[in-house]
């Protein structure tokens, strides 16, 4: 190990941690050539490819640092989406069976779905979009302006070159934009039932009551045909390099190697598509709320709070033993949490810090929190990104068996549609950890602090 591994967790949190093998992956990544400071991970943390789902590590390109698609993993740009409405909950309570079945049949979902924009897009326009990002579809009608504005890196990763991708991976994503995937992918309507920072809530436009649409997912089949045409590229070329490692999913070339650059530029092409895919879904899920409620636009008042990603990796300024460096920072399964006053977030942020969404299972709470200055002095300005796992789909599906989680939903006021049921079992509420208490982890430590936690009312799966 080049640096030591460090984790976030509580001691209930660990306990679970602790049974699974993503502590070993803490340790293997902690031999990237190049790692700053820590092999980090957040409270979130479990199993994944390479890297664990819930890790952070930032490598110095000057000092011979990787980059590992392991680190960003296969479904790159993976992030949440969340807007604000004017309705109350009160005013949809009625109407939230009619709601979801009207998301469900405008945004498709589950494995090779189709487009949101109908037969999908052109390779030619296709070309174009993931090098344009948001803006994109901003300008061709799904969604304002306004929105490119409160997406993180305005919604258009830097240096994204369609060349480096394959055809192969540009088939399959032309026909999956506007699409929501599978697994635990979701768009979610919920209400805000605790507020605990007013003032922060009041510059998102929020209020106990208020009604909120959230969607996670990410690049989809795009995504992952880069991710996997890379890492064989990776694989090969690790070896050239004289680079080992203790575990082959970690392969890395250095950020400063053809190989490198052009997996860098593959890459922010796959997180361009997830910025689009999540405005068009979004934008067709307002569209879905205007007609079901045959309410004027004014009336809704619509507006995207922020759209963080989850898996990427970026170039950031950061502290490290009294100077500055430019690191390549690896962020999988987990959040960019910027604090108050730093130049990256949008102004009318500065003063409370970024935005950072925690969505937790279908069936409990998620968090809307804002960055701390901590995040910047331990994390490399990053917090935990959900819940994180704590049972295997399998097991999951096991314990699934004979119970209809729909209407355990129903039940606790929930109304969900799914295109396949195996889903709702997978993604139950027992498969995840207790996404508060992940939450109050960042919180004490200083990395996020807490602003709104909503409560699910209505869920489409995959």
């Amino acid at each position: 190990m080049r640096v030591p591994g460090r984790i976030y967790a509580s001691d209930v949190l660990m306990e679970a941690i602790q049974k699974d093998k993503c502590t070993a992956q803490v340790a293997n990544v902690a031999f990237l050539p190049g790692i700053v400071n820590y092999s980090l991970a957040m409270p979130d943390i479990h199993w994944g490819y390479g890297f664990p789902i819930g890790g952070v590590a930032a490598t110095d390109p000057e000092d011979g640092g990787v980059i590992s698609p392991g680190g960003v993993g296969y479904d790159i740009n993976c992030g949440v989406r969340v807007a604000r409405t004017n309705l109350q909950f009160p005013e949809i309570r009625d109407r939230m069976e009619e709601l979801v079945r009207a998301l469900f049949d405008v945004v498709p979902t589950g494995t090779g779905a189709g487009s949101g924009l109908g037969e999908g897009v052109s390779l030619e326009e296709e070309r174009a979009l993931v090098t344009a990002g948001a803006a994109w579809a901003v300008e061709r009608g799904w969604g304002v302006p306004e929105d490119v504005e409160f997406c993180e890196e305005r919604g258009r990763l830097a240096g994204a070159d369609p060349d480096a991708v394959s055809s192969t991976a540009l088939q399959r994503g032309a026909k999956q934009v506007g699409s929501l995937g599978s697994g635990n992918h979701f768009l979610e309507i919920d209400v805000v039932d605790v507020v605990y920072d007013r003032e922060a809530a009041e510059v998102f436009g929020v209020r106990e009551g208020s009604v909120v649409v959230q969607v996670h997912c990410g690049s989809r089949g795009f995504g992952y045909q880069i991710c996997d045409d890379y890492l064989g590229v990776m694989q090969r070329s690790a070896k050239q390099y004289g680079i080992r490692l203790p575990d082959r999913q970690l392969c890395c070339v250095p950020v400063k190697s053809p190989e490198g650059a052009r997996y860098l530029a593959a890459m922010a092409c796959a997180a361009n598509y997830a910025w689009v895919n999540r405005q068009v879904i979004l934008h067709n899920a307002r569209q879905a709320f205007l007609k079901t409620l045959g309410i004027p636009a004014s009336d809704l008042g619509w507006r995207l709070i922020y759209d963080v990603c989850h898996n990427i990796a970026k170039f950031e300024p950061h502290e490290v033993q009294g100077g500055i460096r430019r690191l390549c920072v690896h962020r999988k399964g987990a959040t960019r949490a910027f604090p108050r006053n730093h130049p990256e977030i949008p102004e009318a942020y500065r003063s409370i810090g970024q935005p950072v969404m925690v969505p937790g299972d279908m069936g409990t709470q998620s968090f809307i929190c804002c960055g701390e200055e901590g995040s910047m002095r331990h994390t490399f300005g990053s917090s935990c990104h959900g819940a994180g796992r704590v049972l295997s789909r399998t097991e999951a599906t096991r314990r699934g068996r004979g119970r209809s989680i729909e209407k355990e939903l129903a039940s606790r006021g929930i109304a969900v549609r799914a295109k396949a049921h195996s889903t709702l079992a997978e993604e139950m509420s027992e498969a995840y950890k207790n996404v508060e208490a992940v939450v109050d982890v960042v919180q004490l430590a200083g990395i996020a602090r807490k602003v709104v936690r909503l409560r699910p009312v209505g869920v489409v799966k995959g």
